[in-house]
């Protein structure tokens, strides 16, 4: 099977493209010389634009268990290779092998429109196209009203999401109404996302088993929309189908059949869905390393999840973490040749089903953790840095504001902080490292919109990369990098004392939890 790896950009047109894109650093601030190499090749001589390209448009997304997450994997290791920097591929576990293909969903009675819709990931595909009646789920209130339901999905395509009666955003709602039809679309909103969760608990399914019923009782498949609240934006996840198909249909199009199926009109849609199941795949990280000349057995960690899910091509996630961290090394590897401790970059892969990659790297590499002076993990959108915490770490206040003092004021000025805080109990890959007591540090990003209209959706796609942003943060990822490396000191691990609960109860640590290593039980 042939996977297009990256498409050749000549450099000078990207060069030309993008050289207005500029950090502005003050030039009568005293940095320290290394520093200033960085700011000058971020200005100058970046090579963010084409390495999106690459990752984005030419491999696109990349779900675990595809050819593509494994073409990112090559693609990584070697980039960092092109840049005299030793790189290899760590694997972890495996996972189901799938590859996503053509989906085409259509209405064709009571009249033909082709439909806005994508297949959710790992679903079964269609051998032929399915043609079938559209049905909504019944208004019954008890699980027995509604097994009773259930032999009549047989041969039908089943409307499994909650109706959305106004596809606008809520900001542009309020923008527009008058404050108290504002309050009042917003109470009607709110009471029917309640209606529709109480529904399904009192038919006694959810999320996972309603799909297996349906399936079961014959259904010949399944339609949501999982809408985020922003107009055009759903968010795709994992089929919870193992026969039939199971797709996500855009907020508009899914509207128009739910109200055609209530109003008895009987609408027909046809699914052709051409995914492949795939043997089991390999899940690797890959991780580079450029040998520390002083303390070879201390360490900096660059850190970002290399997966996505794929209903875009995972631009902002976590595409420009990504970004960021290669960047980052290519400079450290250019600027800083006598690097003191040895500085990793870990490109973790299955993070989206549980930092599975990340956690994996911890349990496999002792040494490695024993010795990290600190891992700095950035994983939320594209936006500029602007908030970092001490991870619940006490002396952490001691090292991270030294290192920030390292930073051009024009990046550190936009960053809180908060020391100690709190130790990061998920949500992204410092965690796996906050576990196991290693300082691990979030690089929290100015959101632009990332949680509403981005994350995991549809339109997490390369324009939706601020570069001047990305451009601020390998500034600010290599100044810390630099300056975690050469400080004298190896860094406190001493931990908070943790408050209590709302019960009264003292809040624990966050444990240390082995990776999902297969996909087996994974749900």
């Amino acid at each position: 099977m042939r996977i297009n790896r990256f498409f050749a950009v000549p450099a000078v047109m990207l060069a030309a493209q993008f050289s207005w894109a500029q950090v502005k650093v003050d030039p009568k601030e005293s940095l320290n010389p290394i520093v200033k190499s960085f700011v000058d090749e971020v200005n100058n001589s970046s090579q963010l634009e084409g390495m999106a390209y690459e990752l984005l448009d030419g491999i696109g997304p990349r779900l675990v268990g595809t050819p593509e997450m494994l073409a990112a994997n090559e693609w990584s290791a070697e980039k960092l290779r092109s840049w005299g920097i030793e790189a290899n591929l760590q694997q972890f576990g495996t996972w189901k092998g799938w590859q996503r293909g053509t989906t085409h969903v259509d209405m064709v009675f009571p009249r033909v429109k082709s439909l806005s819709a994508t297949q959710l990931a790992w679903s079964p595909a269609t051998k032929k196209a399915v043609e079938a009646e559209v049905v909504a789920l019944p208004k019954v209130s008890t699980k027995a009203e509604f097994d009773k339901w259930l032999p009549s999905v047989k041969g039908k395509i089943v409307l499994m999401a909650q109706y959305q009666k106004i596809g606008r955003s809520d900001e542009q709602i309020k923008e527009f109404a008058t404050p108290e039809l504002y309050e009042k679309l917003k109470a009607e909103k709110e009471q029917a996302t309640k209606d529709f969760a109480a529904y399904v608990k009192n038919i006694g399914y959810d999320n996972n088993t309603l799909p297996e019923a349906l399936e079961n009782a014959g259904a010949a498949g399944i339609a949501i929309s999982n809408w985020t609240g922003i107009m055009g934006a759903n968010r795709i996840f994992g089929a919870k189908t193992s026969k039939i198909p199971m797709v996500d249909i855009d907020v508009e199009d899914y509207g128009m059949l739910y109200r055609m199926a209530e109003k008895g009109a009987q609408p027909k849609i046809k699914i052709d869905a051409q995914s492949k199941v795939l043997p089991e795949a390999k899940s690797f990280n890959t991780i580079g390393m450029i040998k520390g000349k002083e303390k070879p057995d201390e360490y900096v960690i660059l850190s970002a999840h290399l997966d996505s899910w794929d209903g875009a091509q995972g631009a902002t996630d976590n595409g420009t973490g990504t970004l960021t961290m290669l960047e980052t090394m290519r400079i450290l590897k250019k600027y800083y040749p006598n690097n003191k401790r040895t500085i990793v970059i870990g490109l973790w892969g299955s993070e989206e089903q549980g930092l599975n990659g990340s956690r994996g790297f911890v349990a496999d590499n002792p040494q490695i953790i024993k010795g990290t002076q600190a891992a700095f993990n950035q994983d939320n959108g594209t936006g500029r840095v602007v908030n970092i915490s001490g991870q619940g770490f006490v002396k952490a206040y001691d090292y991270i504001g030294k290192w920030l003092d390292g930073v051009p004021k024009a990046v550190r000025s936009h960053i809180k902080t908060d020391f100690p805080g709190m130790p990061g109990g998920g949500g992204s890959d410092h965690a796996s490292f906050v576990a196991a007591g290693v300082p691990g540090f979030s690089l929290g990003s100015l959101n632009w919109g990332y949680f509403g209209y981005t994350w995991h959706t549809t339109k997490d796609t390369y324009d939706k990369i601020v570069f001047d942003e990305v451009k601020n943060n390998v500034i600010l990822t290599a100044a810390l990098a630099y300056m975690a490396s050469e400080d004298p000191e190896f860094t406190n691990r001493e931990k908070r004392v943790m408050p209590k609960d709302e019960k009264g109860n003292t809040v624990q640590w966050p444990e240390a939890k082995e990776p999902k290593r297969s996909s087996k039980d994974y749900k």
